[in-house]
C-alpha cells in the first residue's frame, strides 16, 4: 500500500518539487502585473501554461496561499482601529509608539505578519506577497474556495507530446449565468366559436318558413 505517500513525484526528488513548484506560483501571481516593457510579458494576466499534472499540483498550494491571505485580511482590518497615521519617526508617531494604542495594535497585527511569513517561506518572493495579500485577498474577499481551475489544451508540448493545460485565476463574473429571455409570442385572433353559427342557422331557416306560409 502506498501509505504516506501522497501527490506526484515528476520524477524530481523533494527539494527540486519544492522549488519548481514556488517558482510556478511566484509566475502565476505575478502575471497579474504587466509590465509591458519586459520581456516576457504575459499574453493574459493571471494565467500560466504548464503540463497537466503540474498544473494539478499547483491549484492546490495556490489556493492554500489565497486562504492565508484572507485569514491575514481579517486581522488587519481589525487593527487598523489602533494604528496611526502619522509618519514614521515623527513627534506623533513616537507618542503613539510608546502609547497603549501601540500595544494593542501590535497585538492585533500579529497574526496577519505570522500568515505573511509563512507565504513568503512558500514563495520567497516580496512582490508575489504583496500582490496576494492586497489584490488577490480582497478580489476573492466574498469568494468560498475555487479560486482557480486547469483548462486542458489541444496542443500538445513540442519536444516530448506532453499534454499541456493552462492554470488561471477566476473572473469576478463566473458564476453569474446569463438569462435569456423567453420569445415574445405574437397574440393570434380567435375565430368565432362555432355554437353561434349554429344558432344563427335555425333562426334564419325560421325566418324562411314564415315567408313561404304568406
Amino acid at each position: 500500500m502506498r501509505h504516506r505517500f501522497r501527490g506526484r513525484k515528476l520524477g524530481r526528488n523533494a527539494p527540486h518539487r519544492k522549488a519548481m513548484f514556488s517558482n510556478m506560483a511566484n509566475s502565476l501571481i505575478c502575471s497579474l502585473r504587466v509590465d509591458e516593457d519586459a520581456e516576457n510579458t504575459p499574453k493574459v494576466q493571471g494565467r500560466i501554461i504548464t503540463t497537466v499534472p503540474k498544473a494539478k499540483e499547483l491549484r492546490p498550494i495556490i489556493e492554500k496561499l489565497i486562504t492565508l491571505a484572507k485569514k491575514a485580511q481579517v486581522h488587519e482590518r481589525n487593527a487598523a482601529q489602533y494604528a496611526t497615521t502619522a509618519e514614521r519617526n515623527t513627534d506623533e508617531w513616537k507618542t503613539w509608539r510608546n502609547s497603549e494604542q501601540w500595544q494593542k495594535w501590535a497585538q492585533a497585527i500579529a497574526p496577519s505578519v505570522t500568515l505573511r511569513r509563512r507565504a513568503f517561506a512558500r514563495l520567497r518572493d516580496n512582490l508575489a506577497v504583496d500582490i496576494l495579500f492586497n489584490e488577490l485577498a480582497e478580489r476573492f474577499a466574498d469568494r468560498q474556495g475555487g479560486y482557480t481551475r486547469v483548462v486542458r489544451l489541444a496542443e500538445v508540448r513540442l519536444g516530448d507530446s506532453g499534454a499541456q493545460a493552462l492554470i488561471e485565476f477566476v473572473g469576478e463574473n463566473d458564476r453569474v449565468k446569463s438569462k435569456r429571455q423567453a420569445p415574445v409570442v405574437e397574440e393570434e385572433t380567435t375565430p368565432e366559436p362555432k355554437a353561434t353559427k349554429e344558432k344563427a342557422a335555425p333562426e334564419a331557416s325560421s325566418e324562411a318558413d314564415e315567408k313561404t306560409e304568406e
